[in-house]
């Protein structure tokens, strides 16, 4: 058997998400044991900065960059503290670290995450796994998403399935039954904007069970305005984060409206997530099963909106196939990092738009 750690820190900043995954000879992974641990409220207020244009970028991103990894070192500990293993008993961390730009079209595409890995491997005494999404760039990718690989590996059946993950932005896997080719990109938004909403008006993180927005009526003209946003009838390979779907561009068309409240904005921002979900299902399959994984499956109002939308297909959350659906993505970077060090390929370039499929990640040794 071998043990390895995922680390996910996703668009949401929600947390830290560690996982403690056991592969199998075969390379089947089993999750075992679990951490959140919640980032630090200053560290959080400058990751938010970091992910706007501002000033004195470069020596924030570099003190960012090791506070975080000293973060990450912290929820290993802690996940390690709830098991009988040792760092020793770890064969690598596989490390997301923390998206604070991704701009993966141009000439000169790139994407950068931080929580720097020579750090992080240095204090836990663990070969650390990280910087997936470069090396798909490198040859013409979008560097996302990567987890259709995993869900393929995982989740695929003799039945069409989609997998959707609803994290700050959302994205679909789409495992069609006849064999054929895996699909997979980015959705649009999924919580980022109910978020931020949340954090700069009502003084709370999220809205809890999409209550707010579940008491809100949807404003036709700001929905309409928010899903006419080109990203949607964009063709894959694609993929997109904060740098188009934020607080900014909201603003932009809330200025142009009148005045609404609260919860009616939140009403609107939940259905623009389904609506663009829903969708991008519907182009697959009308009779599908949908299995939902990140934050956004815990959202009660999110998933019966999206079950009346596809009144045809079964939505429930990964816990249904056996993985619970906040841990999927962390999982999914421990086996990314397991077939690092195995020498297999991560990507799929039918996904990502990659010239062929690479082994993903750079290699940080303890040592």
């Amino acid at each position: 058997m071998t043990y390895l750690i995922g680390l996910m820190s996703g668009t949401s900043m929600d947390g830290v998400d560690a996982a403690l995954v056991q592969f199998d000879d075969h390379g089947q992974p089993t999750l075992l044991e679990q951490h959140t641990l919640e980032l630090p409220a200053p560290l959080l207020i400058e990751l938010h900065r970091l992910c706007r244009p501002g000033n004195d970028e470069i020596d924030r991103l570099g003190r960012a960059d090791r506070a975080l990894a000293q973060v990450f070192a912290e929820a290993c500990h802690n996940l390690l503290a709830k098991t009988k293993l040792n760092a020793s008993d770890i064969s690598a961390i596989g490390s997301h670290g923390q998206t604070v730009r991704h701009m993966p079209d141009g000439h000169h595409a790139f994407t950068l995450q931080l929580g720097c890995p020579n750090t992080l491997a240095a204090l836990t005494g663990i070969d650390v796994i990280a910087d997936f999404r470069r090396k798909d760039i490198a040859l013409g990718g979008q560097g996302a998403p990567l987890v259709p690989a995993f869900h393929q590996a995982l989740f695929r059946s003799n039945a069409d399935r989609a997998i959707v993950n609803i994290g700050g932005i959302s994205n679909i896997t789409w495992l069609p039954s006849d064999g054929s080719e895996v699909l997979g990109y980015d959705t649009g938004p999924g919580n980022t904007l109910m978020d931020a909403w949340c954090r700069d008006h009502l003084n709370c993180s999220y809205d809890k069970d999409g209550a707010l927005a579940a008491s809100g009526l949807v404003n036709d003209a700001l929905l309409e305005r928010l899903l006419s946003h080109p990203y949607f009838s964009q063709p894959a390979p694609k993929s997109t984060g904060r740098e188009l779907f934020n607080s900014v561009w909201l603003q932009g068309h809330l200025h142009s409206l009148p005045a609404m409240a609260d919860n009616d904005i939140l009403a609107t921002l939940l259905a623009t997530t389904v609506i663009s979900i829903c969708d991008c299902i519907s182009h697959h399959s009308n009779h599908t099963e949908v299995y939902l994984c990140g934050g956004g499956a815990f959202n009660a109002e999110l998933v019966r909106q999206m079950r009346q939308r596809l009144p045809h297909s079964n939505v429930r959350s990964t816990e249904a196939l056996g993985l619970d659906p906040q841990w999927v993505e962390s999982t999914a970077f421990a086996w990314l990092a397991y077939r690092h060090i195995n020498g297999l390929s991560g990507n799929l370039p039918a996904v990502t738009g990659a010239s062929r499929e690479a082994i993903l990640g750079g290699f940080y040794p303890s040592g």
